[in-house]
């Protein structure tokens, strides 16, 4: 990273930890018996360990740390919240997400190393759907709690990403400067810069979870949606970083990999491009879908 960038990110992490721990400090004792009271019904029994969860994994980041995506889950589930993790995409979803750069060194990325892992909230649920009962069920401070972290971490993030898309080594350009050739970008990072994957967009639709965070995060690149999600407006001076926004579905099951084949056999994507290429393709495909742009 260069100064700047660094200093940004270790500005961004402190006040991550600081907010993730004031929200625990103030909700920890009315989101556990929600948290636990969600999970009765289709989840073993387990141990609310953090009610709010800080990914500890960002501790390890260092000024020489190469970053290359900056990759955003739903919330931190069982696994995410416990004491001896408190990091993010740990459970069999993030071995996923890990083994598909493993069997692809073309992408030259190692999930665990260059890779900032954040969520659309760091309120923690078994799943995901169980933040629908601490909304119905919690007290208006536990709904203002998941809204507000949602707008938090949309701004932040976004922030995060325009500051992190500059390319070092590519004769001062960057993502955001309009001179710059999408070749300049490239060679300059390997991976145009700092891409941002929104992965699980099932609730980022519709009546979903996380309409707070998408049409929040759209306004930190200049973009406007309307309640439907559809663009209402789009500055000619919108940021050009937004362009390395894209949307996947999630790590877990599968999806993201199935969604890729599919996409292939049905020819919306040509299997001729490689590989990185083919998931640019994608991604922008379902950008597309969900923020109209």
């Amino acid at each position: 990273m260069t100064e700047t960038q660094w200093q940004f990110f270790t500005d961004f992490r402190r006040d991550f930890k600081e907010q993730c721990h004031q929200w625990n400090e103030a909700f920890a004792a009315e989101l556990e018996p929600l948290q636990k009271a969600a999970a009765s019904k289709d989840t073993p029994e387990y141990a609310v360990e953090t009610g709010v969860v800080y990914n500890h994994a960002l501790d390890e980041v260092t000024k020489d740390t190469d970053i290359k995506l900056i990759v955003i889950g739903d919330n931190p589930g069982k696994d995410e919240q416990l004491l001896c993790n408190q990091r993010y995409l740990v459970g069999q979803a993030g071995k996923i997400a890990a083994g598909f750069f493993s069997r692809n060194p073309e992408l030259a990325i190692d999930f665990r190393k260059n890779t900032i892992i954040l969520n659309k909230t760091p309120v923690h649920t078994a799943k995901t759907a169980h933040l629908r009962y601490l909304l119905k069920n919690g007290c208006s401070e536990i709904t203002h709690l998941i809204q507000e972290s949602q707008l938090w971490m949309a701004q932040k993030t976004a922030q995060l990403h325009q500051v992190l898309c500059s390319a070092p080594g590519s004769g001062g350009k960057n993502a955001s400067d309009k001179n710059a050739s999408s070749n300049e970008i490239k060679d300059g990072a390997g991976w145009a810069g700092c891409q941002l994957w929104l992965v699980g967009y099932a609730e980022l639709k519709g009546r979903g979870l996380f309409l707070e965070y998408r049409n929040q995060l759209a306004k930190s690149y200049g973009i406007e949606l309307t309640g439907e999600g559809q663009v209402d407006s789009a500055p000619q001076g919108f940021l050009p970083q937004w362009n390395q926004v894209m949307v996947f579905q999630h790590f877990s099951m599968n999806r993201f990999t199935i969604d890729l084949a599919e996409k292939l056999h049905e020819g919306k994507i040509n299997s001729q491009l490689p590989l990185q290429e083919q998931l640019a393709v994608l991604g922008a495909f379902h950008r597309q879908e969900i923020f109209g742009c």
